[in-house]
């Protein structure tokens, strides 16, 4: 019998992993440094062109209900509630909410960029381009303000089919307490 079980936690639905696809089908940005566009704006993606990101609704009582929704093009996105933003920047796999929680402005359309001290790349961040904030895409900090982006968990799982790509996966950070 195990005693430990009483305290933990029922699992909750927004600890459920999604998965949002291969690796292999997002490009990396920040590779090239004359790359200076938006998160959504079209590139080479292996021998094929893709955007720069994916967008997916993934609703809270119900992630495996979560389907990918398509990047806006303005900022007249709609309602943003429950959507992820996933994109690779130099190697890392970045998940984080699509509405700018200071603007509700889709961060799609949003630049990424070093966050640099004397040359030293200390982090990485997103600017959104509404009012020019931006945020740390590992801390979710914004540079002003006392606002904060959610980043979501990613993981990268070996592909049942193709030994040599991954999936990626995301699920909401979980509470600690």
């Amino acid at each position: 019998m195990n005693f430990l079980s009483a305290f933990r936690a029922p699992t909750r639905p927004e600890a459920q992993w999604f998965k949002v696809g291969l690796a292999s089908l997002f490009p990396d940005l920040g590779v090239d440094e004359e790359d200076t566009h938006t998160l959504a704006h079209t590139r080479t993606c292996n021998t094929d062109t893709a955007p720069g990101c994916k967008v997916f609704h993934i609703p809270k009582d119900d992630p495996s209900s979560g389907n990918e929704v398509p990047i806006p093009e303005n900022e007249a996105a709609g309602d943003m509630t429950d959507q992820v933003l996933v994109f690779k920047r130099k190697g890392t796999f970045h998940a984080i909410d699509h509405q700018c929680p200071h603007s509700s402005f889709p961060l799609s359309q949003g630049l990424p960029f070093d966050i640099e001290d004397f040359g030293i790349v200390l982090s990485a961040g997103i600017t959104c381009p509404k009012h020019g904030w931006s945020f740390d895409l590992f801390s979710g900090r914004a540079d002003r303000g006392n606002y904060k982006l959610k980043v979501w968990e990613v993981q990268l799982r070996d592909a049942a089919n193709d030994a040599s790509d991954k999936e990626v996966w995301v699920r909401r950070k979980q509470r600690i307490g």
